[in-house]
């Protein structure tokens, strides 16, 4: 088998789902750190840390959105360029059994 040509906007598509994925983790891990960053920084300052918490949990929905705008471009832009690489090299062999 050989792949001679990937589809632009499936590659977007999934690249998209991908990534998205990666920065709704990336939110979660932003949102637990600055949770906990605000407690300890709201004890030993003798107020809430608020503004931090709310800061992570933006993250939650503001990252996995751009990390899908971006990975769908970067899907699409790879796929192009594998379209454009295939034509002259043949594509990529792939051996199944």
């Amino acid at each position: 088998m050989i792949i001679k040509r990937i589809d632009v906007l499936s590659a977007g598509k999934i690249a998209a789902i991908i990534a998205a994925a990666f920065g709704l983790l990336a939110g979660v891990v932003f949102f637990l750190f600055g949770s906990m960053l605000g407690a300890l920084l709201g004890s030993a300052l003798g107020h809430e840390g608020g503004g931090m918490m709310a800061g992570g949990f933006l993250g939650i929905i503001v990252l996995p959105i751009l990390y899908g705008i971006f990975g769908f471009i970067g899907g699409v832009i790879q796929a192009f360029v594998y379209n454009i690489a295939a034509g002259i090299v043949g594509g990529i062999r792939i051996e199944t059994e």
